[in-house]
């Protein structure tokens, strides 16, 4: 018999936070000891949670908290996001103001943690305050992400710009257009539009490509890299067609943005 299954299950789950785990399933719980009634593993794990040396983050799959997070009793979910999504089989990435933040936007401090992963839709979780978001989308393109190191592995993060592109995308579910021009204007330096390839063009919205140009260009005055983005955006056979900026709103009397085609019928204003 394996002597891990001699073990207490607080025994075996401090063995893996030791060789650096930091995450496992109720399946392998069962596994480990298979002469242990259910009820017997669920009071055990049950006692673990408790006491906040566990927390449940998913049906049938637990965090470890390190002794660093103990008196918050809580994980950040960029430690275990990778393991979670692996666990639900799902391809993701985190994405939007986490994604941003990653990515040194410096207004960025969100309190909720946003993954785009792929479809169906996931629902979102609330754990001791901290809040994953999940959004979803039909694919997830690999080649549009990053892997980031992190304290317990690596976590998928959105380029900064798929996170540019996102953060147009998503903007109602982020705060409006102010708040995505302000976060783009953390970010618009260090976007590199010239190395992107048709993967980009074909999964990003030509919608999103035309705000995002005008934002750019006439918001936060980044011409070369809007004007960048518009000619990648030609060569991979964009064509534009009259838009509002603001979906929600009116557009009788607007002006419009004749390289864009946008039509003007919100007023953007960031904070510096």
């Amino acid at each position: 018999m394996n002597p891990e299954k001699l073990l207490k299950v607080k025994d075996w789950i401090e063995n893996l936070q030791k060789r650096g785990i930091i995450t496992f399933s109720r399946q392998e719980v069962t596994n480990i000891f298979p002469l242990q009634s259910e009820i017997s593993l669920r009071n055990s794990l049950n006692r673990l949670a408790n006491k906040g040396s566990i927390v449940s983050i998913w049906k049938g799959f637990y965090v470890i908290v390190p002794l660093k997070y103990a008196s918050r009793k809580i994980v950040p979910p960029e430690l275990y996001m990778d393991h979670l999504m692996k666990y639900l089989n799902r391809s993701y990435y985190v994405g939007l103001l986490s994604a941003a933040a990653f990515h040194g936007a410096a207004h960025q401090q969100p309190q909720d943690f946003f993954v785009i992963a792929e479809s169906p839709a996931l629902r979102n979780t609330n754990k001791k305050g901290t809040r994953v978001i999940f959004l979803n989308k039909k694919k997830i393109v690999n080649t549009l992400c990053i892997s980031l190191k992190t304290e317990t592995g690596y976590v998928q993060v959105s380029s900064k710009e798929l996170t540019a592109a996102d953060l147009i995308t998503y903007q109602k579910e982020i705060g409006g257009l102010n708040r995505v021009s302000t976060i783009l204007n953390d970010l618009a330096e260090s976007l590199n539009f010239d190395n992107l390839n048709k993967d980009y063009f074909e999964n990003v919205p030509v919608s999103t490509i035309q705000r995002m140009g005008y934002i750019l260009e006439v918001v936060l005055e980044q011409n070369n890299t809007a004007n960048l983005l518009l000619t990648k955006a030609r060569y991979f056979g964009y064509t534009f067609q009259k838009i509002p900026l603001k979906n929600e709103n009116e557009i009788e009397d607007c002006e419009i943005n004749s390289k864009w085609k946008i039509i003007i019928n919100e007023q953007i204003e960031i904070d510096e």
